[in-house]
């Protein structure tokens, strides 16, 4: 409607200045025109209203000459045309087309600044050289699982530990010269509850070759090397200080090392030695020594966790210490029993599983012809001594292994009787970390 009418008053202005015979008006006529075409053009209601207002104006205002007036009138169009300067001079070229309406309450959603970028990256990638072909990358695959840690734990050392208070540990003890027995029990024991010194009697034969604490170890290397000849580096380069005349001489309270054994269950080593001091201060009255079965069989649950000791374990602690107050374990039995006595005593004792007393009776009583089936270590070393590459470990039936154990008893049962030495250097050839265990 604005435009239409706008168009209608345009012309008819036009056909009122083509009767206009003066040359002033004709003149202020023409400039009317100009503005009005431009008014239509862009659409403005409100120029064509200015434009309006601006003709009644100079037709009111009295001019007292022809040349003022020009003047005005150039002043007045100069005006115009630099208010006009920022908007483009539209007066000769066709009416521009409508804009579009922008929506309000929208705003407009502007090209990414990617979009350029990603054109001059376009542009630079099809004029540069094209690239030397090369090999696809491989899919990496999943390295295989680490093999777990042998059950051989470096906290092990608690088994074998001697009797000694923790503020001021004693010197290892001299060697010993006494009678030795690889099927009996080697280590000097101490009764749990009186500290009296066990050992088990062995009559002597009167021979000049008596096997003794000192040249045990010497017997076992030699009987060794006989049986397999490949046994001669290890030996030669590792010292077994676990079956020496000064190892054989220490002395070991059985409870205690059973004791540590359970602590150090599932445990780093550190953490296992934390425990065991702190179950140690438990009982002040003993002045830093491991305290006595019916000590610790008196003591409650809640105050034994205190050390650190889960509920288990307490129970577990309490119920060994219940074993050697009663007599159904002791030192002497310990001592004069044979293996597969003590391995069925033991076993009996809840917390106690069958490595855990393969290990109390090789490290803690001294026993040299034992060996384990289930140590991983123990697996991995006899699988490097017989010439298997045991970087490719295998899974099968739901377990780890290197070797079947039937394998491993066919191997081992060679080296009886002392199967227990040969077991501590197949730890060796397996770089398994038994120095704690010594």
């Amino acid at each position: 409607m604005f435009l239409r009418g706008s168009r209608n008053l345009f012309f008819g202005v036009q056909s009122h200045a083509s009767k206009l015979t003066g040359r002033k008006d004709q003149i202020t006529t023409y400039f009317i025109v100009q503005r009005l075409r431009y008014s239509c053009s862009s659409r403005l209601k409100g120029h064509l209203h200015i434009s309006l207002q601006d003709h009644h104006v100079r037709r009111s205002a009295a001019v007292p000459s022809n040349s003022h007036r020009i003047a005005t009138m150039a002043t007045r169009r100069s005006a115009r045309v630099a208010a006009a300067s920022a908007t483009p001079d539209i007066t000769d070229a066709p009416p521009a087309a409508p804009a579009a309406k922008v929506p309000r309450g929208r705003k407009r959603k502007t090209a990414p600044e990617t979009s350029q970028q990603e054109g001059f990256k376009e542009n630079a990638e099809e004029n540069a050289a094209p690239e030397a072909p090369t090999t696809p990358k491989r899919r990496r695959t999943r390295k295989p699982a680490d093999p777990p840690a042998t059950p051989t734990p470096s906290n092990a050392k608690l088994i074998s530990e001697p009797v000694t208070a923790h503020e001021t540990p004693k010197p290892k003890p001299a060697a010993v010269r006494r009678l030795a027995d690889p099927n009996a029990t080697n280590a000097t024991l101490l009764s749990p509850e009186t500290s009296r010194v066990i050992t088990r009697e062995i009559p002597p034969s009167g021979s000049a070759d008596e096997t003794t604490t000192t040249n045990i170890l010497d017997e076992a290397c030699k009987h060794l090397i006989s049986v397999d000849p490949r046994m001669k580096p290890l030996i030669d380069k590792h010292h077994c200080s676990l079956f020496s005349a000064e190892g054989l001489g220490e002395k070991v309270d059985p409870f205690e090392s059973l004791c540590s054994g359970i602590i150090s269950q599932q445990v780093s080593g550190a953490a296992a030695r934390s425990i065991k001091q702190k179950f140690i201060g438990l009982f002040v009255e003993n002045d830093g020594k491991f305290p006595h079965p019916s000590q610790v069989a008196a003591c409650t649950i809640e105050r034994l966790r205190t050390a650190g000791l889960s509920q288990r374990k307490a129970e577990y602690v309490q119920g060994l210490a219940e074993k050697f107050t009663s007599g159904e374990l002791s030192a002497q039995t310990l001592a004069d029993a044979p293996y597969d006595v003590v391995l069925e005593k033991l076993i009996a004792v809840r917390g106690l599983g069958k490595w855990s007393v393969e290990m109390f009776a090789c490290f803690g009583l001294k026993r040299m012809d034992v060996f384990s089936l289930g140590d991983l270590g123990v697996q991995r070393g006899m699988a490097a001594f017989v010439g298997r590459d045991v970087s490719k470990l295998k899974k099968k039936g739901g377990k780890w292994k290197y070797m079947s154990e039937d394998e491993m008893k066919e191997i081992s049962d060679r080296f009886a009787p002392y199967r227990s030495v040969f077991m501590w250097y197949m730890w060796r050839a397996s770089d398994t970390e038994v120095v704690a265990l010594e």
